[in-house]
């Protein structure tokens, strides 16, 4: 009975790792505004969004933040910063990275955000099309 407990209790600690609102953040892989857009997606979806990043990609999270607070689409609502335990590729010795979690909410006006900046976007693409 024991053994069924302890792997229920693995079971809800894996799924805390996939949750549905994170973005883990690469700096080599996307451009920064891939990573805005997708943030803004994540929050239309789920009211907040995760952003998780390690090492160098830290200060890419911070500036994806940065730019939706900036833009008042965001509200920080808790920042985690904690290190954590990895296998260097070349040589399989462990190694610590920093690790950030900033998860961002929506705010007030965010929908009316939202819908002004789509506005905006079809009446350029109705300006293109009326052009041609």
């Amino acid at each position: 009975m024991e053994e069924i407990t302890q792997g229920v209790n693995n079971i809800n600690l894996a799924s805390d790792s996939h949750k549905k609102n994170r973005i883990q953040v690469s700096n080599t892989k996307k451009p920064l505004f891939f990573y805005v857009n997708l943030a803004k997606r994540y929050m239309q979806q789920y009211n907040e969004v995760e952003l998780s990043a390690l090492g160098m990609a830290i200060a890419t999270v911070v500036t994806i933040a940065e730019i939706l607070k900036n833009n008042g689409l965001a509200v920080e609502k808790k920042i985690t910063t904690t290190t954590v335990d990895m296998k260097e590729d070349s040589r399989g010795r462990p190694v610590q990275k920093a690790k950030i979690e900033i998860l961002l909410g929506k705010t007030e006006n965010f929908d009316e955000l939202m819908a002004a900046a789509a506005e905006e976007r079809d009446g350029v693409v109705v300006e293109e099309e009326q052009q041609t």
